[in-house]
């Protein structure tokens, strides 16, 4: 990081241009939802283990690659969980909203999307609603699909589904609003997962994607989003 200061300089984050994040997916997640909503971009260079939302890391050309980077604007999705004793949670996920069973125990849940009950009953070990830019994440671990990311879809995967057991997951528009509810929460509990927020033994969570809150990430041209995308998918 050193290197990059006495090379180009550095300001406060607050009223910088562009924001250049080093590490991984993780600290970028973070950037992002400390950024969100305030119109700065993002560039990440990887310095970490995984390293799918960031770019290659070169200290030289610096601005030369901010200033040919490829803009794309990603919504969050909220989380509105309600636990064992009654109480409301909300959080932001950029990845994914999850859910998981807390106990040696399966989880039994009920899936409404836009009111209407699609699957009364699904036993597994949790579920996840995933944004394009979580699709590669926990989302592909659990087989689910890579989404590019502009596209209008989320992706709601299964995590090692038992019943009904031949059920994959579903694609959903973004404007969908998912609603799951815990049966039997006192015999199988389950945890809620917004990014890196966890809620205890959520009775029912509703999940919607955030139209009116936004971030920016920047990707150099010859390797953008849409590359990965086709990469990973090829990949054997």
């Amino acid at each position: 990081m050193q290197k990059l200061v006495s090379r180009y300089g550095n300001r406060d984050a607050q009223n910088a241009d562009v924001i250049v994040a080093l590490g991984g997916d993780g600290f970028m997640l973070q950037t992002q939802h400390e950024f969100m909503n305030t119109n700065i971009p993002v560039y990440g260079m990887n310095k970490g283990t995984v390293g799918f939302l960031m770019n290659e890391y070169r200290e030289s050309n610096l601005e030369e690659r901010i200033a040919a980077a490829i803009s794309n604007r990603i919504h969050p999705l909220v989380m509105k969980a309600t636990d064992a004793n009654g109480k409301q949670h909300r959080a932001h996920a950029i990845n994914e909203v999850s859910m998981l069973r807390q106990s040696y125990q399966a989880a039994s849940l009920r899936i409404d999307i836009d009111g209407k009950t699609r699957l009364k009953t699904l036993i597994c070990d949790g579920i996840l609603l995933a944004t394009p830019a979580g699709s590669t994440a926990y989302n592909l671990s659990a087989h689910g699909p890579i989404l590019p990311l502009d596209a209008p879809l989320l992706a709601l995967t299964p995590v090692s589904p038992f019943r009904p057991r031949r059920w994959r997951g579903a694609l959903l528009r973004d404007n969908a609003k998912v609603e799951i509810t815990v049966n039997e929460p006192d015999k199988r509990p389950v945890n809620a997962v917004a990014d890196h927020i966890e809620i205890k033994s959520v009775r029912k969570v509703t999940i919607y994607e955030d139209k009116k809150s936004t971030g920016v990430l920047l990707f150099d041209p010859e390797h953008s989003w849409d590359e990965r995308i086709l990469a990973e998918q090829f990949q054997y």
